[in-house]
């Protein structure tokens, strides 16, 4: 018999097979683990994935995913209103159970033809609710028909739960991280004005670029990242609120002291955002770096010349030359109290121009081969009383 000294290693032999969900780990590790779990006991889930919804401009797009070997179906992106059969699932208020996937083989959808090719062939899908509010789906795939029954789908019942907790659980924490820095931004804009058009243009703007780079290749970034690039571009400011008004509302130029005095708002930016996340207890958030970098660096340029720390083209974190040229160009194309707004070809014509002494280049080309959902976004998003800025030419995303 064990005594008190020495404890029965029966007692402590079972291993916890979610503990990832214990731990400060990426969240996909948190899927997988999640994934791995199910498999003991439904064994036909060949792949598990998250869509994220914008309310705002109805777009559903690929969020997280667990689906070892091949996965096609990344960075891809489609308004809800188009997807009538999941549009469904939130009209009925009920999940949608498909146990033979050839009922959509005419289905014009690119995620339809990629999951037909992947060889998925049923499946099971539930939506997301944050404070009762919708914001995405879980799905269950697998590459065997007709296994959903009742009782299967008892069991993936519980794991949407468990998933849509965790997955719900963590973007609440980006969006109040996200709220609390926001809020501070804000005070800024009383004090700098600064349409909210403005934010919901650069952001988007932001996630285009991250998009091409990551679709192209020249970035490796999954979809978790290029969320979390969009939802925290609006930020990059935030540093300002340590500005003087006596600088930050003058209405002439900057003397080279109050210049310098204007650079330390990257470093204030980064210190505010430290206090925040430790006053809210985030610290160990999965991409909170990313808000560091995006706050700290932004005004970093690719030949050194930039601030606070004189970085060097890819030293330069990529989330915050993604964010620098997403800034500028809207800066640039819109219509400011010191300066009429640019056409887009201007914009675009000074940013290539600017490329590689100023900008990364990839992420200014990025930008400019998006051309057509740039004019979306501007069209969406105008400020108040704005005309639509004029269109780039027919030469330019080429």
């Amino acid at each position: 018999m064990a005594t008190e000294h020495e404890p029965d290693s029966g007692l402590y032999g079972h291993a916890d097979a979610l503990d990832a969900l214990n731990r400060s780990v990426p969240l996909e590790q948190k899927l997988a683990a999640i994934h791995e779990a199910l498999y003991a006991q439904v064994d036909f889930v060949d792949r598990i994935s998250v869509a994220a919804y914008d309310r705002a401009t109805d777009l559903l797009k690929t969020f997280l995913a667990s689906a070892p070997g091949r996965n096609d179906l990344v960075r891809h992106e489609a308004r809800l209103s188009e997807l009538p059969s999941l549009a469904e699932i939130l009209r009925t208020g009920h999940p949608r159970v498909v146990n033979d996937l050839g009922i959509f083989h005419s289905g014009r959808h690119v995620h339809t033809r990629i999951l037909e090719e992947e060889g998925y062939r049923s499946s099971y899908t539930v939506p997301m609710y944050l404070d009762g509010s919708f914001w995405g789906f879980i799905f269950f795939n697998s590459r065997i028909s007709g296994r959903l029954s009742a009782a299967a789908l008892l069991v993936l019942d519980v794991y949407a739960h468990l998933i849509s907790a965790v997955v719900t659980a963590e973007m609440l924490a980006v969006r109040v991280l996200a709220a609390a820095v926001k809020t501070a931004h804000d005070m800024v804009h009383y004090r700098d004005p600064e349409t909210g058009a403005h934010i919901d243009r650069m952001s988007r703007y932001a996630r285009l670029i991250a998009q091409h780079l990551a679709a192209t290749g020249a970035a490796s970034l999954d979809d978790a990242t290029i969320e979390r690039i969009f939802e925290f571009a609006p930020l990059h400011d935030i540093g300002k609120l340590a500005v003087p008004d006596r600088i930050l509302l003058k209405a002439g130029r900057l003397s080279d002291a109050e210049r310098e005095e204007m650079k330390q708002h990257t470093v204030r930016g980064l210190e505010m955002i430290e206090a925040i996340a430790h006053n809210f207890g985030l610290e160990q958030l999965d991409g909170l770096d990313l808000l560091r970098h995006i706050a700290e660096s932004h005004h970093e340029t690719m030949d050194g010349g930039g601030y606070p720390h004189g970085l060097h083209a890819r030293a330069i974190p990529l989330e915050a030359r993604i964010v620098a040229v997403a800034d500028v160009f809207d800066a640039l194309s819109s219509r400011r109290p010191y300066k009429p707004s640019w056409s887009n070809d201007e914009a675009f014509a000074w940013l290539r121009r600017m490329a590689r002494t100023k900008f990364d280049e990839d992420c200014v080309e990025a930008l400019v081969f998006n051309a057509n959902k740039v004019e979306q976004i501007q069209a969406q998003f105008r400020d108040s009383g704005e005309e639509p800025p004029p269109g780039p030419s027919s030469d330019l995303g080429t």
